[in-house]
């Protein structure tokens, strides 16, 4: 498939939201083992973004200070939102981009996680027109804006905005036609306005690559060598209009699976896609809880709760039954603060791109793992 530059364009990109740590640094010996297996494999697309602590600096490092500029494509973003950013400080988030990865210039330069409760905020810090005049002069090559909201809203923006050269959306087969996501929606508004789309969360924060067992054994008995992270990133790469897939890798196995078989992309058959269809059937009969464990929710909570981790110690229960280990790693992730510290000061419901009910979870992680 061509994008707007007339040429093709691999199927992976990199995102350097989970990239792998030791203790609370990234780990940087282990980033450029994958960024190298990466680019050997043909690939080029990294995607980072300003509030992704120390990715930007990690790339630098592992990729711009290692590899010719004219051998990859480097994307970040500007957020106009989190930390309350006045116009002045929004906008020099570009320059502390740019002198944190060393770039000199970005491929791709995305305005930050547009939603309903704040995208008027771009338009009052005139930002659009900022990325436009970015355009010309050259600081980036191409510009758009990653999206958590539904068609509607997606729609107006499209229209008021047709200079924009792409959108990012989230699209996996779970919320293909989940009303929350809306990505099938999304992907049709997208397209209907004839812009590329970069994928975000296929793998839908790492919980399609270990789903529920009737999902699995689905996928294993048509093809028991493919990881289940395989068809997850299949089902999007195999969509019309893709420039490329985001997987949020944070190891060389994850990288390693990844490129072996997207090095030869095949889209998916019928066949394929019949399966898909029946794991979309057991996904929208699931109880689990859908998080993709951006961490957007921890922002600014008072009670500095480790929601993720909560709800990942829920999902081991309700979509797996494992008990036992989901009562480990609840008593792991409540350490410091437990579910019902949460004061229902909705901070996280504001700030979660999946528009989760955040509270009401936690109150039934209480009733789980505390009474």
């Amino acid at each position: 498939m061509s994008d707007y530059f007339g040429k093709e364009t691999p199927k992976l990109g990199f995102g350097l939201m989970r990239l792998p740590h030791k203790g609370l640094n990234i780990d940087l010996g282990e980033t450029k083992k994958m960024v190298d297996l990466f680019m050997e494999a043909g690939f080029t697309y990294f995607d980072t973004a300003f509030v992704y602590p120390g990715s930007e600096t990690a790339i630098r490092k592992a990729l711009v200070e290692r590899y010719p500029r004219d051998s990859y494509t480097l994307a970040t973003k500007l957020n106009a939102f989190i930390l309350s950013p006045t116009e002045g400080i929004a906008k020099k988030q570009f320059y502390t981009s740019l002198e944190r990865t060393g770039a000199g210039y970005f491929d791709y330069y995305l305005l930050h996680a547009l939603m309903e409760n704040n995208y008027k905020k771009y338009e009052r810090f005139h930002l659009w027109d900022y990325v436009r005049e970015l355009k010309e002069e050259g600081a980036i090559r191409h510009f758009g804006f990653s999206f958590h909201a539904g068609p509607e809203l997606l729609d107006k923006i499209l229209t008021e905005h047709p200079e924009v050269d792409f959108v990012q959306l989230q699209i996996n087969y779970a919320d293909w036609e989940n009303p929350s996501v809306t990505s099938r929606a999304n992907y049709e508004t997208a397209r209907r306005h004839n812009k590329s789309i970069v994928v975000m969360e296929p793998v839908k924060g790492g919980s399609l690559a270990d789903p529920q067992k009737e999902v699995k054994e689905l996928f294993k008995a048509y093809h028991p060598d493919m990881s289940c992270a395989s068809w997850a990133i299949r089902f999007v790469a195999s969509l019309d209009g893709i420039i490329t897939v985001l997987s949020g890798m944070s190891n060389t196995e994850q990288m390693k699976d990844n490129l072996s078989y997207m090095k030869d992309f095949k889209p998916l058959n019928e066949e394929e896609m019949e399966i898909i269809r029946k794991a979309q059937v057991i996904m929208g009969r699931s109880s689990t809880v859908p998080c993709t464990a951006c961490h957007y929710c921890m922002e600014g909570c008072p009670q500095q709760i480790r929601i993720p981790d909560i709800f990942k110690a829920m999902n081991l229960q309700l979509g797996n039954g494992q008990r036992e280990l989901a009562v480990k790693a609840y008593e792991e992730a409540a350490k410091g603060s437990k579910a019902s510290s949460c004061i229902e000061c909705l901070q996280c419901e504001k700030a979660c791109p999946q528009h989760l009910k955040i509270t009401g979870h936690l109150k039934q992680a209480v009733k789980m793992f505390e009474e």
